[in-house]
């Protein structure tokens, strides 16, 4: 690898992911995508600042994150995003900024992405503006800035280091080469489980398909560095995917596929896409269920770069049959149960029983254009004049095409309840209101202001929540009472917070019960908008 060369493309896609994400760069600490309306976004920040904080300061209990106590392996109820985490580290501590640290992972996945796309498509194509305007369609194509606040789902740079791993060990087997796309596949589980079943799939298929192609099914060598590979990700992954396993076998969680219906993607969605360039055709959709449009540059190009490669030599061939069939694949996939392969792919591949969305299937159909796309780029490049001109005006086409209104968000300034709470002796917290099942993800903003304490929360959110939890829900909703201080004993909560704001009508009954159970509760700290008390007994 030639380090002026990735010196360069690390330069230059990180100032197109600066200009496209502007002016998130300028603001790392203080603006979030859609803070107002978007809790999953805050929910990101979070989950970016435990890991990276816990990482540091007491890794062995990184999975045991501030929620739901006193439950353990709690970070595990949703997507751990331990490597999304690890990458936010320096940041994290360098600023002890949540957002911060979480919008810096975010402009990193683009240039990771990108960087990792360029590669593959150099490999494939041997053409480096082939190769950026190949990385470009992909890693800002409109399913990943319409997942902005999913930090996860931005992870996308395993599936191109991925199949490049795969082409180098395709093409000189050797066990290194297997060990080298082992490593990277499970690794892939640490940023994105959905990804990591993806990178499985696709790298599984390409296995077969190139077995088939060169007729490699006596060839031990490419069996032995295959098999290497899928040693190396089992082994590679297993810590994460044994707590998986061990959460599956204790709390029974898992996903119908009836479940994935109505997170399937639907025709409209291939033509949905929030980029300024394509407002015009959202105005004729009126619905759609995902954001699933490649883009017009990596559409046409990745057409033409099925003929172009059609007519090619035996190897061209090859790159448009794999991957042109493997878009066709993931689009069957993304439109769910009802179109069938969905249920197959359910029945008889791990991992499916954690998944509810199809229509992310989408990313791989991107994927898959914008490599054809660098084909055909790679091809039109041999036959002008002046290439450089051209590649250069269609990178700067792709990127402007794909260029996205933002909706960034000043962060409001820390409460200086949480900041007088993170100063208390450790002890559980119980947020006010609790809210009921029909509004669990309110309390996504609570476990965003743990950040500012780090206290363990009792009441939380995430893809799974406790049974018992559930249970004692509409119980602690009344708090301050005499069952709801004996569920409290119970989890040891040592501190409520007053959301005294929020609750409208009930404002009344809230201070008449604080009243009546004032010997039991120590008022600590008391503003017009919250109240935080110490629990410093239990009523008979």
């Amino acid at each position: 690898m030639n380090k002026r060369e990735l010196a360069l493309l690390l330069v230059g896609f990180a100032a197109l992911t600066i200009t496209l994400t502007y002016p998130l760069a300028s603001h790392l600490g203080t603006i979030l995508y859609k803070f107002d309306t978007n809790l999953d976004g805050q929910f990101s920040v979070w989950n970016i600042a435990w890991v990276a904080r816990t990482l540091v300061i007491d890794p062995v209990h990184v999975l045991d994150a501030n929620i739901f106590y006193p439950h353990r392996w709690t970070l595990a109820y949703s997507e751990t995003n331990l490597g999304a985490g690890a990458l936010a580290v320096p940041v994290y501590w360098a600023t002890r900024n949540p957002y911060a640290a979480h919008n810096f992972v975010l402009l990193l996945s683009f240039v990771l992405s990108a960087t990792g796309m360029y590669y593959l498509v150099r490999y494939l194509v041997n053409d480096r503006r082939a190769a950026v305007v190949g990385a470009i369609c992909f890693a800002y194509c409109p399913y990943v800035f319409a997942h902005l606040p999913h930090i996860q789902l931005l992870m996308t740079a395993g599936l191109p280091f991925s199949l490049l791993a795969f082409h180098r060990l395709a093409d000189r087997p050797g066990a290194g080469r297997g060990a080298a796309l082992g490593a990277i596949m499970g690794v892939q589980a640490f940023f994105c489980a959905y990804y990591a079943v993806f990178v499985m799939l696709m790298v599984g298929y390409a296995v077969v398909f190139v077995a088939v192609s060169r007729r490699l099914w006596r060839e031990s060598r490419y069996w032995i560095a295959v098999a290497v590979a899928a040693g190396l990700s089992i082994v590679t992954a297993l810590p994460i995917l044994a707590v998986y396993l061990m959460l599956r076998r204790v709390t029974g969680f898992t996903r119908s596929v009836e479940a994935a219906g109505s997170f399937s993607a639907d025709w409209r969605s291939y033509f949905a896409s929030s980029a300024y360039a394509h407002a015009w055709i959202l105005s004729l959709l009126h619905t759609w269920r995902e954001v699933l449009f490649p883009g017009g540059v990596a559409l046409v190009l990745g057409i033409g770069g099925v003929v172009a490669g059609w007519f090619g030599g035996r190897r061209d061939r090859e790159l448009v049959a794999l991957y042109g069939s493997m878009a066709i694949l993931a689009c069957w996939e993304s439109f769910g149960p009802s179109a069938g392969l969905y249920r197959l792919t359910y029945a008889t591949t791990p991992g499916f029983s954690f998944m509810r969305a199809p229509g992310r299937f989408g990313l791989v159909v991107s994927f898959a254009l914008a490599v054809l796309a660098a084909r055909a780029t790679a091809h039109l490049l041999t036959r002008v004049s002046r290439p450089a001109w051209v590649a250069t005006l269609l990178a700067v086409v792709a990127a402007a095409e794909l260029a996205v209104p933002l909706q960034l968000t000043r962060v409001p300034p820390p409460e200086p309840a949480y900041q007088r709470l993170a100063t208390l002796p450790y002890g559980p917290v119980i947020e006010m209101p609790v809210y009921s099942a029909r509004f669990a993800f309110i309390r996504e903003r609570y476990m965003l202001s743990s950040t500012i304490h780090w206290m363990p929360l009792v009441d939380a959110y995430s893809d799974y929540i406790p049974p018992d939890f559930v249970e004692s829900v509409e119980v602690l909703g009344d708090f301050p009472t005499r069952a709801a201080f004996k569920q409290l004993e119970r989890d040891h909560a040592r501190y409520a917070v007053f959301h005294v704001d929020s609750y409208g009508t009930q404002g009344d009954a809230l201070r008449a019960r604080l009243i009546e159970f004032a010997p039991y509760l120590r008022r600590l700290y008391a503003d017009d908008r919250i109240w935080l008390y110490e629990i410093v007994g239990v009523p008979p």
